[in-house]
């Protein structure tokens, strides 16, 4: 009867001491839970700290931006739209239209027939005709260069041309306008002279003029044009 109270009494504490070491052992682990999930969520927070903190920084840093007197903002500029140069168009000895005309006007003086350069030079290139001989021609014939003569003046001839109608009734022909007087002498040189292969200086004298010096003089001037 003993024997059997002891091992009763010994199976009881056995079992207290497998209950309470089953108990601590759940503690552990609880605590380990307890304290696993502490750190998540203090590490959790840390973050949601730190990115608050960087919005914060990020906020003054703009705020300090802005508020900067010494930092500026700068706008970008755009570039102007590229500038097409149009092509250089040489018509005559190397010389544009315009720098052609500019060449003529130069030599007309400063008299009646001033700044008509560009009729020259286009109604010359458009019928077949050296400008250089046409500008000497008018001024020898017509003085300009100095002085133009009554012939110019009175009657619009720039070239001592003859016909009809008469200026003052005589054989020098009358021109309505002074342009019309150089177109008159452009297209007389066209018709009568470069289309039948007189186109030099030699071979327009003697059918131009009756004077044998008449080629000399008209050269002076050429040379004077090309050099000016």
């Amino acid at each position: 009867m003993n024997k059997l109270r002891i091992v009763t009494v010994l199976v009881f504490v056995v079992g207290i001491l497998f209950l309470s070491a089953g108990i601590v052992l759940n503690s552990e682990e609880s605590i380990k839970k307890i304290k696993s999930t502490t750190t998540a969520r203090e590490l959790e927070a840390n973050e949601a700290a730190a990115s608050v903190s960087l919005v914060f920084k990020d906020d003054a840093i703009k705020d300090n931006y802005k508020n900067n007197s010494i930092l500026t903002e700068v706008k970008m500029k755009t570039s102007n739209a590229s500038v097409i140069i149009p092509p250089r168009v040489e018509v005559y000895e190397g010389l544009t239209m315009e720098e052609l005309a500019e060449k003529i006007n130069r030599n007309l003086g400063n008299d009646y027939i001033a700044g008509k350069g560009y009729l020259i030079a286009t109604e010359c290139l458009s019928r077949g005709v050296d400008p250089y001989i046409a500008v000497a021609i008018m001024l020898h014939e017509t003085g300009c260069k100095s002085h133009c003569s009554a012939l110019t003046r009175t009657c619009n001839n720039v070239g001592g041309q003859k016909g009809a109608p008469g200026c003052n009734g005589g054989s020098y022909k009358a021109f309505a306008t002074l342009d019309e007087g150089i177109v008159g002498f452009i297209s007389n040189l066209e018709k009568n002279y470069f289309k039948v292969g007189l186109t030099t200086i030699d071979t327009i004298g003697p059918r131009y003029a009756e004077s044998t010096t008449w080629p000399q003089k008209i050269h002076w001037y050429v040379d004077q044009i090309r050099a000016s």
